[in-house]
């Protein structure tokens, strides 16, 4: 029998009752059209996850009884937070959705020079509301007990000033250093800007070395916007990680 792994936004806690919320019970009960009693691993992204199963199931609403509490030992020793250039539509759902299964920390979209992606208030809202979506799937399939934020976008030269006690480093496959010269500090925190479709201007990488990023590259290939954040924090959690 195939146990769903489900995301509850409510804080858990062992032999209790609650009524299941509405996305829960769509996936579940009209999705999956699961039936009372039927087994579910839930998590609320405090880390650990619970086992519990449906009941009361009706047309419009289920219960959720949970039972008992399993801790989770799969989250990375490193704290990468990824400073990721907004890409247009499924690109960015692709970095987000790997990074999350890939151990990232924290997410910081970011407006850069070469951006292409133009966004009001009411649009960025609505895009983040997506990403972090993204990132519950993806943390629901990959068994991750926390899900990494997905913050709200800033431009570039903001969020560089932000980056304190972390090794900061940036993808520049010009005149870049091997990942492994580089050595982790004591908080094992690292942020990792990654620039979009168009590359980071002269400009924007000056700034970040000022900030005392350090470039750094992933082999002699040009690696997409998308597909460096995976690559990345695999290299990284070689290194220095769980890998």
């Amino acid at each position: 029998m195939r146990i769903p792994r489900i995301f509850v936004d409510l804080p858990l806690s062992e032999h209790t009752l609650f009524d299941l919320p509405d996305g829960a019970f769509q996936h579940c009960c009209k999705v999956l059209r699961l039936k009372d009693e039927h087994p579910v691993i839930v998590f609320d992204g405090a880390g650990g996850q619970y086992r519990a199963h449906l009941t009361n199931v009706q047309k419009r609403s289920a219960q959720l009884a949970v039972e008992t509490f399993e801790e989770l030992t799969n989250e990375s020793p490193l704290q990468v937070t990824i400073g990721q250039s907004i890409s247009r539509g499924e690109r960015m759902d692709y970095a987000v959705q790997k990074a999350v299964e890939a151990g990232v920390f924290k997410i910081q979209p970011l407006f850069s020079e070469r951006c292409e992606v133009k966004l009001n208030d009411a649009r960025i809202e609505k895009r983040v509301q997506h990403w972090q979506q993204v990132a519950i799937s993806a943390a629901e399939q990959c068994g991750r007990g926390i899900v990494p934020e997905v913050a709200m976008p800033m431009p570039l030269a903001n969020w560089l000033q932000t980056c304190d006690n972390m090794l900061k480093l940036t993808l520049h496959h010009h005149s870049a250093r091997p990942i492994r010269e580089y050595t982790l500090p004591e908080s094992k925190q690292v942020a990792l800007l990654i620039g979009p479709e168009g590359g980071l201007t002269e400009q924007e990488v000056n700034r970040a070395q000022e900030a005392e990023f350090r470039a750094i590259a992933l082999g002699p290939r040009v690696l997409r916007t998308e597909t460096a954040p995976v690559v990345a924090l695999t290299a990284l959690n070689l290194l220095w990680g769980d890998i």
